[in-house]
């Protein structure tokens, strides 16, 4: 059983084992647990957050929603939030999916919902299968090969579950929001990503300010956001494409194909080649096991 609070800032991006479209851990904190000190942030994976005993709020895009036992939260990749849990006993089951996977599954006919970030109140019977899959999960490992769909059956039960209505918050323009319209631009072509110039001017900002802004809200300078996203990519492509190592490189707008060994082994501690192939190994390995 693995512990661990939500207050704490998770920085992006959520690095995934080799093998691994996602993270599932299990979390019980005791009577004494104090309240959670907000603390808002985002990430470049998908959360899905099942709540067993719980009180305070969950906050996303300008809304406040109260949070109750056996509730679920959805927060899309890189979209902030915030949870502000109040005192005492709680649990819960944090799932979180890799971006392009996470992606794929919300273009699926039936989870358009997962959209936008949204907090639901299962029935008793949803809450049944609900926590069935989610203990499910628990019991795998993140590279096995039915992590994925278990995952996408868990999602597709929540979308299912009734809303919980939100309250409207003041709109505030100084948080990744006002960042988002560069953010966006990586997103859809990595490879021809905007400088700093550039980023900035997307999102109507002086570079100056831009670049403060961003290292406060992110954590990194641009450039060094740029080149984390598209090494996290590369982890991705590795394991889920026969592409060759040097057109992952060149796809993802790294000069050479040695400059980009070189990028990876410094954020990974192996080589491009070393990751495959450890990250098909373990995906094998869980796959013997399983049978």
């Amino acid at each position: 059983m693995a512990t661990s609070d939500l207050d704490r800032p998770i920085c992006e991006p959520v690095e995934l084992r080799p093998g691994a479209g996602l993270r599932v851990e299990r979390v019980r904190q005791g009577p004494g647990s104090p309240p959670s000190t907000p603390f808002p942030h985002f990430h470049d994976v998908h959360e899905l957050v099942l709540f067993g005993r719980v009180s305070g709020h969950f906050t996303a895009e300008g809304r406040r929603y109260a949070l109750a036992p056996g509730c679920v939260v959805f927060v899309p990749s890189m979209c902030q939030h915030d949870f502000a849990l109040g005192p005492g006993p709680r649990d819960w089951v944090l799932v979180q999916i890799d971006a392009i996977a996470g992606e794929a599954l919300g273009q699926a006919p039936g989870l358009e919902r997962l959209s936008a970030p949204f907090c639901a109140k299962p029935d008793s019977i949803q809450q049944g299968r609900l926590d069935m899959l989610a203990d499910w999960l628990t019991e795998l490992s993140a590279a096995d090969a039915l992590a994925l769909p278990i995952a996408e059956l868990l999602l597709r039960g929540v979308v299912r579950s009734p809303a919980i209505d939100g309250e409207p918050l003041a709109a505030d323009r100084t948080g990744i929001d006002r960042l988002r319209p560069a953010l966006d631009r990586l997103r859809r072509d990595p490879a021809l990503a905007p400088s700093l110039e550039e980023a900035a001017a997307l999102c109507s900002l002086s570079p100056a300010y831009f670049s403060r802004r961003f290292r406060q809200q992110i954590g990194l300078a641009w450039s060094d956001y740029v080149r984390t996203h598209r090494l996290h990519l590369a982890s991705r492509y590795l394991l889920e494409s026969e592409q060759s190592i040097a057109e992952i490189a060149y796809r993802l707008g790294f000069a050479t194909p040695s400059h980009f060994g070189e990028l990876f082994h410094r954020r990974f501690g192996m080589t491009p080649k070393a990751y495959r192939r450890v990250g098909h190994a373990t995906v094998a390995r869980d796959s013997a096991t399983r049978h």
